[in-house]
C-alpha cells in the first residue's frame, strides 16, 4: 500500500488514509532477536512462527518498534469514542481557526434503540418511522448549519459560534501510533459489541496494517 492511499467509508463521506509507516512484519522478528544478538534480513517461515508465538503468549513489545500515521475523516462523535484511546497520538482540524469545509454525517439508515443494552441500537425502525426521522435529523443539521452561518455573518467569533454544530459535524485529524497499539485499538473497536460506525473506521484502519504488516494481522487475528 503507497502513501496516500485513501479507503472512503460511510459511503465515501469519510474515510481513513495512510500518511506515513515505519517497519514491517521484519521488524517485530528481529526486535525479539535481539536479546539473543541475532538479526534476519528477510523473512521466512521460522521469522512467521515466531510471530504467532509472539502473538499468542502476550510477548508484545516487539511489535511496538513500528509505528503507521493515518488521517481519518470521522463524526465528531466518532472521533470522541476514538480519542480515548489515549495510547495514540491526535492532531485535530480547529473551529477556532476555520470555518471552511463545514460537513456532516448523513446515515443511511437510523437504528433503534436496543431494549436491553442501554448503548447499543438494532435495525428495527419501521419504514414510516424511518422516513419521518431522517426528515427530523436532516432539519435539525440544517437549522444548526444555518445558526452557525448566521452567528459568523454577524460577527460571533468562531469559537463561540461552533458551540451550535452538531455531533454529525465531521472532523478530520492526524493520529500516530505504533503497531502494538493500532493492533489492540482494531481489537476492541471491530468487536460485535462496538457502534456500527466505529466498527466500518476500524475496519478501514485493519485493512491498512493487513496490507502493511500481512503476517502480524494474520497471526494476531487468530
Amino acid at each position: 500500500m503507497e502513501k496516500g492511499h485513501t479507503i472512503p467509508i460511510y459511503g465515501g463521506q469519510g474515510y481513513i488514509s495512510l500518511v506515513d509507516y515505519h517497519g514491517d512484519d521484519l521488524r517485530a522478528v528481529n526486535a525479539a532477536r535481539v536479546s539473543f544478538g541475532r538479526e534476519s534480513q528477510e523473512l521466512d517461515e521460522r521469522d512467521i512462527k515466531l510471530l504467532g508465538y509472539l502473538a499468542e503468549h502476550g510477548h508484545t513489545s516487539p511489535f511496538e518498534h513500528s509505528s503507521v500515521t493515518l488521517k481519518a475523516k470521522v463524526p465528531l462523535f466518532i472521533a470522541r469514542q476514538w480519542m480515548r484511546h489515549r495510547t495514540l497520538s491526535y492532531n485535530e482540524i480547529s473551529r477556532r481557526y476555520t470555518a471552511e469545509n463545514i460537513e456532516f454525517w448523513y446515515p443511511e439508515k437510523l437504528r433503534a434503540q436496543a431494549p436491553v443494552n442501554r448503548q447499543a441500537s438494532v435495525d428495527t425502525l419501521e419504514d414510516e418511522i424511518q422516513e419521518h426521522a431522517a426528515r427530523i435529523y436532516a432539519e435539525a443539521v440544517e437549522h444548526a448549519d444555518l445558526a452557525y452561518q448566521l452567528l459568523l455573518q454577524i460577527g460571533v467569533c468562531r469559537e463561540h459560534a461552533r458551540a451550535v454544530l452538531p455531533a454529525a459535524l465531521f472532523t478530520e485529524f492526524y493520529l500516530s501510533g505504533n503497531l502494538l497499539n493500532l493492533l489492540r485499538f482494531v481489537t476492541i473497536r471491530t468487536h460485535e459489541g462496538a457502534q456500527a460506525e466505529m466498527v466500518e473506521a476500524a475496519q478501514a484502519v485493519k485493512v491498512v496494517l493487513a496490507a502493511l504488516f500481512p503476517h502480524t494481522v494474520e497471526l494476531w487475528n487468530k
